[in-house]
Protein backbone atom coordinates (compact mmCIF):
# COMPACT_ATOMS: atom_id res chain seq x y z
CA UNK A 1 0.00 0.00 0.00
CA UNK A 2 2.70 2.51 0.90
CA UNK A 3 6.03 0.74 1.45
CA UNK A 4 5.92 1.14 5.24
CA UNK A 5 6.38 -2.60 5.89
CA UNK A 6 9.38 -4.53 4.58
CA UNK A 7 8.13 -7.76 2.98
CA UNK A 8 11.62 -9.20 2.41
CA UNK A 9 11.39 -11.54 5.39
CA UNK A 10 12.17 -15.08 6.38
CA UNK A 11 10.12 -18.24 6.52
CA UNK A 12 9.03 -18.01 10.17
CA UNK A 13 7.51 -14.56 9.67
CA UNK A 14 5.64 -15.63 6.54
CA UNK A 15 4.44 -18.70 8.42
CA UNK A 16 2.97 -16.74 11.35
CA UNK A 17 2.16 -13.39 9.70
CA UNK A 18 3.30 -9.80 10.21
CA UNK A 19 2.27 -6.18 9.81
CA UNK A 20 -1.00 -4.54 10.78
CA UNK A 21 -4.39 -5.57 9.34
CA UNK A 22 -5.23 -1.85 9.11
CA UNK A 23 -2.34 -1.31 6.68
CA UNK A 24 0.33 -3.50 5.11
CA UNK A 25 -0.17 -7.05 6.27
CA UNK A 26 0.57 -10.72 5.68
CA UNK A 27 -1.99 -13.01 7.37
CA UNK A 28 0.38 -15.96 7.71
CA UNK A 29 0.69 -19.20 5.77
CA UNK A 30 -0.38 -21.34 8.72
CA UNK A 31 -3.51 -19.21 9.19
CA UNK A 32 -4.29 -19.44 5.46
CA UNK A 33 -3.89 -23.21 5.56
CA UNK A 34 -6.27 -23.60 8.51
CA UNK A 35 -8.83 -21.20 7.04
CA UNK A 36 -8.95 -22.97 3.69
CA UNK A 37 -8.84 -26.49 5.17
CA UNK A 38 -12.49 -26.82 6.19
CA UNK A 39 -14.36 -24.58 3.75
CA UNK A 40 -14.10 -23.67 0.09
CA UNK A 41 -12.69 -20.15 -0.41
CA UNK A 42 -12.45 -17.74 -3.31
CA UNK A 43 -9.69 -15.18 -3.87
CA UNK A 44 -9.95 -11.59 -5.09
CA UNK A 45 -6.77 -9.72 -6.01
CA UNK A 46 -7.35 -5.95 -6.28
CA UNK A 47 -4.66 -3.72 -7.82
CA UNK A 48 -4.09 -0.03 -8.42
CA UNK A 49 -1.37 1.74 -10.38
CA UNK A 50 0.05 5.20 -9.72
CA UNK A 51 -2.22 6.74 -12.35
CA UNK A 52 -5.33 5.72 -10.39
CA UNK A 53 -6.31 2.80 -12.65
CA UNK A 54 -7.77 -0.24 -10.89
CA UNK A 55 -8.16 -3.85 -12.03
CA UNK A 56 -8.77 -7.21 -10.40
CA UNK A 57 -8.34 -10.93 -10.82
CA UNK A 58 -10.83 -13.31 -9.19
CA UNK A 59 -10.39 -17.02 -8.55
CA UNK A 60 -13.41 -19.11 -7.57
CA UNK A 61 -11.22 -21.60 -5.71
CA UNK A 62 -8.28 -20.86 -3.39
CA UNK A 63 -6.49 -23.09 -0.88
CA UNK A 64 -3.09 -23.73 0.68
CA UNK A 65 -1.56 -27.12 1.47
CA UNK A 66 -0.02 -27.75 4.92
CA UNK A 67 3.57 -26.85 5.75
CA UNK A 68 4.64 -30.47 5.22
CA UNK A 69 3.74 -29.93 1.54
CA UNK A 70 5.43 -26.54 1.39
CA UNK A 71 2.22 -24.49 1.76
CA UNK A 72 1.52 -25.26 -1.90
CA UNK A 73 -0.84 -22.79 -3.64
CA UNK A 74 -4.03 -24.01 -5.34
CA UNK A 75 -6.08 -21.53 -7.40
CA UNK A 76 -8.57 -22.06 -10.22
CA UNK A 77 -11.69 -20.57 -11.76
CA UNK A 78 -10.14 -17.32 -13.03
CA UNK A 79 -12.33 -14.29 -13.83
CA UNK A 80 -10.61 -11.36 -15.51
CA UNK A 81 -11.26 -7.89 -14.18
CA UNK A 82 -8.67 -6.34 -16.48
CA UNK A 83 -5.55 -7.67 -14.74
CA UNK A 84 -5.00 -10.92 -16.63
CA UNK A 85 -4.20 -14.26 -15.01
CA UNK A 86 -0.76 -14.05 -13.39
CA UNK A 87 -1.46 -16.78 -10.83
CA UNK A 88 -1.82 -19.54 -13.44
CA UNK A 89 2.00 -19.56 -13.45
CA UNK A 90 2.09 -19.98 -9.65
CA UNK A 91 -0.64 -22.52 -8.87
CA UNK A 92 0.73 -25.79 -7.59
CA UNK A 93 3.95 -24.15 -6.37
CA UNK A 94 5.41 -24.24 -2.87
CA UNK A 95 6.02 -21.01 -0.97
CA UNK A 96 9.60 -19.68 -1.02
CA UNK A 97 11.54 -17.16 1.02
CA UNK A 98 15.17 -16.09 0.71
CA UNK A 99 16.32 -18.78 3.17
CA UNK A 100 13.80 -21.50 2.19
CA UNK A 101 14.06 -21.96 -1.58
CA UNK A 102 11.22 -24.22 -2.75
CA UNK A 103 10.62 -22.82 -6.24
CA UNK A 104 11.00 -24.67 -9.54
CA UNK A 105 13.99 -22.61 -10.71
CA UNK A 106 17.68 -23.47 -10.42
CA UNK A 107 17.97 -19.93 -9.03
CA UNK A 108 16.60 -18.71 -5.70
CA UNK A 109 13.66 -16.63 -6.96
CA UNK A 110 12.97 -15.03 -3.57
CA UNK A 111 16.54 -13.69 -3.40
CA UNK A 112 16.66 -12.75 -7.07
CA UNK A 113 13.36 -10.82 -6.94
CA UNK A 114 13.67 -9.52 -3.35
CA UNK A 115 10.39 -11.02 -2.19
CA UNK A 116 8.65 -14.17 -1.03
CA UNK A 117 5.85 -15.99 -2.84
CA UNK A 118 4.71 -19.17 -4.56
CA UNK A 119 7.45 -18.76 -7.15
CA UNK A 120 7.67 -21.07 -10.13
CA UNK A 121 10.52 -20.23 -12.52
CA UNK A 122 10.36 -17.39 -11.21
CA UNK A 123 7.25 -15.15 -11.31
CA UNK A 124 4.39 -13.50 -13.16
CA UNK A 125 3.44 -11.65 -9.99
CA UNK A 126 5.56 -10.52 -7.06
CA UNK A 127 3.12 -8.95 -4.58
CA UNK A 128 5.63 -9.23 -1.73
CA UNK A 129 8.38 -7.49 -3.69
CA UNK A 130 9.97 -4.07 -3.14
CA UNK A 131 7.64 -1.04 -3.12
CA UNK A 132 9.06 1.14 -5.92
CA UNK A 133 6.53 3.88 -6.83
CA UNK A 134 5.64 2.95 -10.40
CA UNK A 135 7.80 2.47 -13.49
CA UNK A 136 11.41 1.68 -12.63
CA UNK A 137 13.72 -0.44 -14.76
CA UNK A 138 16.88 -0.06 -12.68
CA UNK A 139 16.50 -3.49 -11.07
CA UNK A 140 14.49 -5.92 -13.19
CA UNK A 141 11.46 -7.69 -11.74
CA UNK A 142 11.89 -6.85 -8.03
CA UNK A 143 8.86 -4.58 -7.56
CA UNK A 144 5.27 -5.23 -6.54
CA UNK A 145 4.31 -6.59 -9.95
CA UNK A 146 1.45 -8.23 -11.83
CA UNK A 147 3.15 -8.91 -15.16
CA UNK A 148 0.02 -9.51 -17.27
CA UNK A 149 -1.17 -6.00 -16.44
CA UNK A 150 1.91 -3.75 -16.18
CA UNK A 151 4.97 -5.88 -17.00
CA UNK A 152 8.13 -6.58 -15.02
CA UNK A 153 9.30 -3.01 -14.49
CA UNK A 154 6.19 -1.37 -13.05
CA UNK A 155 5.67 -1.58 -9.30
CA UNK A 156 2.02 -1.21 -8.31
CA UNK A 157 0.71 1.42 -5.91
CA UNK A 158 -1.37 -1.21 -4.12
CA UNK A 159 -2.23 -4.87 -4.30
CA UNK A 160 -4.44 -6.79 -1.93
CA UNK A 161 -5.30 -10.48 -1.84
CA UNK A 162 -8.62 -11.12 -0.12
CA UNK A 163 -10.32 -14.44 0.55
CA UNK A 164 -13.84 -15.30 1.60
CA UNK A 165 -15.86 -18.49 1.91
CA UNK A 166 -17.74 -19.47 -1.24
CA UNK A 167 -21.48 -18.95 -0.73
Amino acid sequence: MDGSVNFYRGWDQYKTGFGSAAGEYWLGLENLFHLTLRKKYELLVDMEDFEGNTVFARYSSFSISPESYGYRLHVSGFTDGGAGDALIHHTGQKFSTFEKDQDSSVLNCARLHLGAFWYNDCHNTNPNGVYRWGADGTLRAVGVEWVQWKGYDYSLKSISMKIRPVQ
